[in-house]
């Protein structure tokens, strides 16, 4: 089996530990321990014993996640190590060689490569930016064959932060009701939205529904790695299986933190603290937009930490890599290109960090801007 390069995790992986200003992140300044938790929780957690948890999730943990689902329960529930180890053993445990799998682009594109590794068809359905990054649902139902077997969809969107209507939520629903298709879906940014209402999820709406979440983009717990998946139960049993063959299980500390986090006054905390941050920076990204609306425009996100920003190519003249790398090697600052989703002329810029961090690094953007015209 070979695997293509995950060219948005390389390039992070490569330069964010280097640059002087790292823009890629898309999750929200994350918290210290001293600052989420009690000073007695704090210090239970030095009397943990660092045995192998639960593989599947401690019980406390599975409950407390379950709730945020109904109707479900702790057997509905794996934890895993990260939203991206969900999305691994989803698709790993649901689709075999030849399949296919229709995929919302842009995306994160974790399952993108993932799939075409595993000799799957993944056959792209494109937000329509003119739609304000919803889907035309017709053209779903026509990527529709007797092969396909699962649409997987990220809601709230990374990178453009739309949400799904309930009407598009609805249709993709029904689609997969009358094909027999599984659905997946990516909503580790749920609880993310500027509106501060928290926005539908997928659960509860077809039999062959499967979520993967995670604390690390909403709750700003990336470090954390716990994840998890939401299923028939069935599906949990083959996924919990499959599990034992990738990290086995995540580790008993972050199982006692999650648990406490998800309890309802301390989530609420949490989320409402995060959402502050992105609205806050929200405004900071447009005023700076509509400043060079010469080049670049884009839609609001309505959730999650990015702004997914398109830029007029006849005036930077660069494919969105050069323009990336030109700005890391130039400025030390490090965005991600539109490449990286498969939509060329876009730059997605992450807006979860402190405010003045984001300043320095679209003042820094500016100056590249202005030095590439003049030399142009």
């Amino acid at each position: 089996m070979e695997i293509e390069i995950f060219e948005l995790e390389r390039r992070q992986s490569l330069w964010e530990n280097v640059v002087k200003l790292n823009l890629t992140e898309s999750g929200i300044h994350p918290y210290t321990l001293q600052e989420l938790l009690q000073e007695d929780e704090v210090s239970d957690l030095s009397n943990l014993r660092l045995g192998y948890g639960q593989t599947n999730g401690s019980i406390e943990l599975r409950e407390a996640i379950s709730n945020l689902y109904p109707p479900s329960d702790l057997n509905n529930i794996m934890v895993t190590n990260g939203s991206a180890e969900a999305n691994f053993i989803s698709v790993w445990s649901t689709l075999e060689r030849d399949d296919e799998l229709i995929l919302m682009l842009p995306n994160y594109m974790q399952i993108w490569g993932l799939a075409r590794s595993f000799g799957i068809k993944v056959v792209p359905l494109y937000l329509k930016e003119e739609l304000n990054w919803q889907p035309d649902i017709s053209d779903l139902e026509n990527l529709v064959t007797a092969k396909t077997k699962m649409i997987a969809v990220c809601n709230p969107n990374n990178p453009t932060g739309s949400v799904l209507t309930e009407t598009a939520i609805a249709e993709i629903v029904r689609v997969a009701k009358n094909n027999d298709l599984w659905i997946h879906s990516d909503e580790v940014y749920r609880g993310a939205e500027l509106d501060e209402v928290e926005g539908p999820s997928f659960w509860g709406r077809h039999e062959k529904v499967v979520i993967a979440c995670g604390l690390s983009k909403a709750y700003a717990l990336p470090g954390l790695r716990i994840g998890w998946l939401i299923g028939p139960k069935p599906f949990i049993e083959k996924a919990w299986a499959y599990s034992d063959y990738t990290s086995i299980t995540t580790n008993v500390i972050s199982n006692r933190v999650a648990t406490l986090v998800l309890e309802p006054s301390l989530r609420a905390r949490i989320l409402t603290r995060n959402r502050n941050y992105l609205k806050e920076n929200v405004k900071i990204i447009e005023a700076w937009v509509n400043k060079h609306s010469n080049i670049f425009s884009f839609i609001p996100p309505k959730a999650g930490g990015v702004a997914f920003i398109k830029y007029d190519s006849s005036i930077l003249t660069l494919n969105s890599k050069e323009f990336t790398s030109r700005l890391r090697d130039e400025k030390s600052v490090l965005i991600v290109g539109g490449d990286c989703f498969g939509m060329e002329h876009f730059i997605r810029i992450g807006i979860g960090s402190e405010r003045d961090y984001l300043n320095e690094g679209l003042d820094l953007i500016t100056e590249f801007l202005a030095e590439f015209t003049s030399v142009s």
